[in-house]
Order: C-alpha cells, then sequence, then structure tokens
C-alpha cells in the first residue's frame, strides 16, 4: 500500500442534533478525514444533506479534510455548491453524469481533488478512460442509499482489480471503500489494495468511539 491509511467517519451515522462536537471527536479520537453521503431521494431512495452542512462544519472550526460522496443526479450544480462550501475532495458517480469529463474537470477547476465510484454491479470500464484524471476510486460495498448494510464479499475481488488497473496506468490513485467496513474485515480490505476507509456505524455507534478507531488502525498495521 503506497498510501498512509486514512479512515474516514460517515457523518451519515453520527447524531446532527450535535454534528460539531461529533465531528470533532472523532477527528481528536484518530480520524483525519470527514466523509459526506449525499444523497438526493433520486439518484438513490434516501435524502440526506445539502451543501450548508460542510459550510457549517468549516465555520464550527473543523479544518481537516471533507471528503464529499455525490450520490445525486445531476452532479455538476452540487460540484459547484460543496466545492464552495469547503470541499477538500469530491466524488461522483459515472451514471449520474452525461458528460463524465467535463464534471471530473469541474471538480479540478474548483480547486478540489476528484473520485469516482464504482457501485456493486458498476463495471470497471466506466472508469479506466478516465483513471489518468483521478486522485480516488470509491468503491460501493454495498449498495448507495443507507447507512448500517452488510459489506458484499465480492467487492475485495474488486479491489484488486481497481489497483491492478491503477498500476497498468502508472497512477497512485487512493482506493476508498464505503459501506459495512469494521474492525473485522478491515484488514481483509486495505489488503486487497485499499488504503481509504469510510466508516459509519462501526465508529459512530460505539461506546467508546477513540477505542474503536484504535482497534480500527490496529487491524491496519497487523502484520
Amino acid at each position: 500500500m503506497h498510501n498512509k491509511p486514512i479512515i474516514a467517519p460517515s457523518i451519515l451515522s453520527a447524531d446532527f442534533a450535535k454534528l460539531g462536537d461529533e465531528v470533532n471527536e472523532v477527528l481528536a479520537g484518530g480520524c483525519q478525514w470527514v466523509h459526506f453521503d449525499v444523497m438526493d431521494n433520486h439518484y438513490v431512495p434516501n435524502l440526506t444533506f445539502g451543501s450548508m452542512i460542510c459550510s457549517a462544519l468549516r465555520d464550527h472550526g473543523i479544518t481537516a479534510p471533507i471528503d464529499v460522496h455525490l450520490m445525486v443526479e445531476p452532479v455538476d450544480n452540487m460540484i459547484e455548491q460543496f466545492a464552495k462550501a469547503g470541499a477538500t475532495s469530491i466524488s461522483f458517480h459515472p451514471e449520474a453524469s452525461k458528460h463524465i469529463n467535463r464534471s471530473i474537470n469541474l471538480v479540478k477547476e474548483l480547486g478540489c481533488q476528484v473520485g469516482l465510484v464504482l457501485n456493486p454491479a458498476t463495471s470497471l470500464s466506466l472508469i479506466e478512460e478516465s483513471i489518468q484524471e483521478l486522485d480516488m476510486v470509491l468503491i460501493m460495498s454495498v449498495n448507495p442509499g443507507f447507512g448500517g448494510q452488510a459489506f458484499i464479499p465480492s467487492t475485495l475481488d474488486k479491489i484488486k482489480r481497481v489497483r491492478a488497473m491503477a498500476l497498468k496506468h502508472n497512477k497512485n490513485i487512493r482506493i476508498s471503500v464505503d459501506g459495512g467496513v469494521n474492525q473485522q474485515n478491515i484488514k481483509s480490505i486495505a489488503d486487497a489494495g485499499a488504503d481509504t476507509f469510510v466508516m459509519g456505524s462501526a465508529i459512530f455507534n460505539q461506546e467508546d468511539r477513540k477505542l474503536a478507531i484504535e482497534q480500527a488502525f490496529a487491524q491496519l498495521v497487523t502484520k
């Protein structure tokens, strides 16, 4: 694994009545990024939050990278909103953009890192033409739309194939995995080639969140 491992807690599992404090707690516990699962009740069957939450966390004093996963269609307007609100990286689904390259360029022009997202049934061919332009590939290990789902085991093979594709193109991208990632499976996900781990309930739903984070990182350094 070439990149330093990153754990990105998904605020989808946080308590929104005290979101600023929740995010401060997991960052103090050792997490490096904050992950946004943005759903529009159109591309996916759920509705979460918009860019004002990103702005609110920045205004609250959060300086850590904010990693935005757009499960919305169309994407370009939301890319602009989140970039202006303080996003660090923005990933979107290729199926949700009529012009993938144009959307990729928009993210980059707005000063953010860019990623494409693969659903469980999405072919790798949808990202291969664009992989040289990407900073990250986000692999969904559940079908997008809801938190708390179980990890789909076949994702491990997909991670390996994305890492092989990146190596073929001599591109050291981050490979992020989102959905059902926990302390029990994070090592096998890392061994497959991932270096960025979106964790929701496996952190926010635990009584001792700092311990949960430490246990996850411990698995990443286990030989």
